[in-house]
């Protein structure tokens, strides 16, 4: 194990500790991965293994198709049954570098209404860029998850994606990153549950999304 396969391992577990802590994912369900650096490899979540049983030592070594990496520490364990969809996001999209995958429960509400989450807050606006979309229904085990995350986000900005009937799997040029998109998801999905319990929200006008999102991602934060 060389030193940045030893570093990502480290960050997915601690990673892995923020989806229940930010109430997105329940008993074992849900994964992060995250690429290897200059590599096709990557590293998942072992299934259906509870959240504070993870260790570094447990993530499980694929390679681009999928496959366990023979020999490789954790491979006695088998990987997420949801590994196929992580792959052939990698595989399609070369600025990936982390997916995570949730059932957090009001972004799944949506997901359950085969409806997208429009864009009606600022803090929308900022991480998204516009709205959530929806993907189609599709079962697990294959890569046709994966095949639907990439189609369905083709031209949106968005990192979040809501799989119908399902959940929601998230994209980031890191994991951490990709973590962050399903905390903002689930945050988002709520907020406007409860704006639509009141009546129906306001989106807001195209021009605002579009300077939002560009300040919250070229000039926001520390630089």
């Amino acid at each position: 194990m060389d030193a940045d396969e030893r570093e990502i391992r480290e960050q997915l577990a601690d990673l892995h500790l923020e989806l229940p802590r930010n109430g997105l994912v329940m008993w074992t369900g849900g994964n992060v991965s995250a690429r290897l650096p200059g590599t096709d490899r990557f590293l998942i979540k072992p299934s259906g293994v509870g959240y504070d049983d993870l260790t570094p030592e447990s993530m499980v070594l694929c390679e681009a198709d999928g496959s366990t990496v023979p020999g490789s520490v954790g491979s006695e364990r088998s990987p997420s049954s949801d590994t196929a969809a992580h792959a052939y996001v990698y595989r399609a999209r070369p600025d990936v570098a982390g997916v995570v995958h949730t059932h957090s429960p009001y972004a799944t509400a949506w997901a359950a209404r085969h409806e997208p989450i429009p864009c009606v807050i600022t803090g929308m606006a900022d991480e998204f860029g516009g709205e959530i979309p929806v993907g189609p229904f599709t079962t697990i085990g294959d890569e046709s998850i994966g095949r639907i995350i990439v189609e369905t986000l083709d031209g949106h900005r968005s990192r979040a994606v809501l799989l119908a009937n399902h959940g929601v799997f998230t994209i980031g040029e890191s994991a951490r990153t990709a973590v962050k998109a399903a905390v903002m998801c689930e945050d988002v999905a709520k907020t406007v549950h409860l704006a639509r319990a009141l009546g129906e929200p306001v989106p807001i006008e195209q021009r605002y999304v579009d300077a939002l999102y560009d300040r919250y991602q070229n000039v926001y934060g520390q630089r």
